[in-house]
């Protein structure tokens, strides 16, 4: 009898493939935490590197002004990355995914317990699934089906801001230019999210 044929017979006892499940969703949310703290710690230079303050940047972050100096510490003058352009039209690939994200995320908040997309994005944002080939094309199927399933109430742009970014994806550059775009990809996803959110909330 196997480990998972007693298990069944027995209620109290937990199997190896319980357990490793549950440590796998443990592990999960640790590591969502953790690229979090970084992704944290990377925007904060940003938004430095951009010029603005320490008061600023605690007041807007809810963190203290000495936690964000010592944060600063690591960016130091002479390591600063260059500024992060925030320009919606652009091209490389973690661009394209956090524009992709964004209006994924406004059609799951558009159609609420209708879009096909919905599940995705909530996994995408609590760190259960990361960017990858697979995901992201995952992700832009769900989106064409609820792009084709609420044509008539769509948002405005959303039906343009995908087939840009559609576009984009298919022909990505061939290769990344010695002085290519400022930012790691977790900062430039970030960013375009935000920027395509407010884009399509202003009905751009």
């Amino acid at each position: 009898m196997t480990g998972e044929e007693q298990a069944r017979q027995d209620p109290g006892t937990l199997t190896e493939e319980q357990a490793r499940r549950m440590f796998a969703d443990m592990n999960e949310v640790i590591r969502a935490g953790e690229e979090m703290r970084g992704l944290r710690t990377e925007m904060i230079g940003v938004v430095a590197g951009l010029g603005w303050t320490q008061d600023r940047i605690a007041r807007l972050t809810g963190m203290s002004q000495p936690a964000v100096s010592k944060q600063l510490t690591r960016h130091r003058a002479d390591e600063a990355p260059p500024p992060v352009e925030l320009s919606l039209d652009q091209y490389d690939v973690p661009w394209l995914e956090g524009r992709l994200w964004g209006l994924a995320e406004e059609l799951a908040e558009a159609f609420p317990g209708a879009a096909r997309c919905a599940g995705h994005v909530d996994a995408l944002a609590r760190g259960r699934k990361r960017f990858t080939r697979r995901t992201v094309d995952a992700l832009r199927r769900l989106v064409e089906e609820d792009l084709a399933l609420h044509r008539a109430e769509l948002p405005r742009g959303c039906r343009e801001a995908y087939d840009r970014i559609s576009r984009g994806l298919d022909v990505p550059p061939k290769a990344a230019p010695a002085d290519g775009p400022a930012g790691s990809a977790s900062v430039r996803r970030a960013l375009a999210h935000r920027i395509q959110r407010d884009r399509l909330g202003d009905g751009a």
